[in-house]
């Protein structure tokens, strides 16, 4: 069994030039746990190869404990696999059961166009795999199509990923379009998705629509990656 977790490429100012925004980290480490316990090898990969740690995501209110010791541990297998990742046109999707989008706002960037992602993606698609994305990960969407159809693969399908209005509580929902980025809720109505979501903007909330998983936020990377197990495991 093996698995692939996306990885932004992009970086970008963000809360005025304050901090700099990229990978937010437990959204790939908490899938990279769970897939691994689960026996899965896991790949890291991104449109360049490279990353850049999200500011937010370093913080104690998002990475402490466990989590932080296996950031601070280059060593580790996580920081070896994701330090070391190799760019996603040198991977092949049909070797892959699983694909998961991690994110960070930066993920608005370079996913939409992130062409040998969205290839990956497809390829797991077509042959029976799982499809996953958490918070901004679905920006991967805007350009992958189910290849049956040669429809967008979230067209008519439910979805969630980070709210509109969790953009505006964190006051950088002007900045975001100022990137001329298309915003979660944004991608699903114009692909023909159904976004769901829960009543709070940080509760840790996930849909599974078939094949599809999605994760509303940085507190659903784990949830959302135990629901993608679960799923193939019931197809497989």
């Amino acid at each position: 069994m093996r698995a692939i977790i996306a990885v932004t490429s992009a970086s970008a100012p963000l809360f005025d030039g304050r901090e700099t925004t990229g990978l937010f980290i437990s959204e790939a480490l908490h899938p990279y746990k769970v897939l691994t316990a689960a026996g899965f090898d896991v790949d890291l990969a991104s449109t360049t190869g490279k990353y850049t740690p999200d500011w937010l995501s370093q913080q104690p209110d998002f990475l402490n404990g466990e989590d932080l010791a296996i950031w601070n541990d280059q060593n580790s297998s996580f920081r070896q696999k994701l330090d070391h990742m190799r760019p996603a046109a040198e991977l092949e999707g049909t070797a892959y059961d699983i694909f998961y989008a991690s994110a960070g706002h930066a993920a608005l960037i370079d996913y939409p166009t992130a062409t040998a992602l969205q290839r990956i993606a497809e390829q797991v698609w077509a042959t029976g795999g799982v499809v996953a994305s958490v918070c901004h990960g679905p920006a991967i969407f805007a350009n992958v199509r189910d290849r049956n159809t040669n429809q967008p693969l979230i067209q008519g399908k439910t979805i969630t990923g980070f709210t509109s209005e969790a953009e505006e509580t964190m006051g950088i929902a002007q900045e975001l379009k100022g990137w001329k980025s298309e915003l979660v809720e944004d991608l699903a109505a114009r692909l023909g998705a159904k976004y769901s979501r829960s009543a709070g903007i940080w509760d840790d909330f996930h849909v599974v629509d078939g094949r599809l998983v999605t994760g509303q936020n940085p507190a659903s990377a784990k949830s959302t990656a135990e629901a993608a197990v679960r799923v193939y495991n019931n197809s497989a």
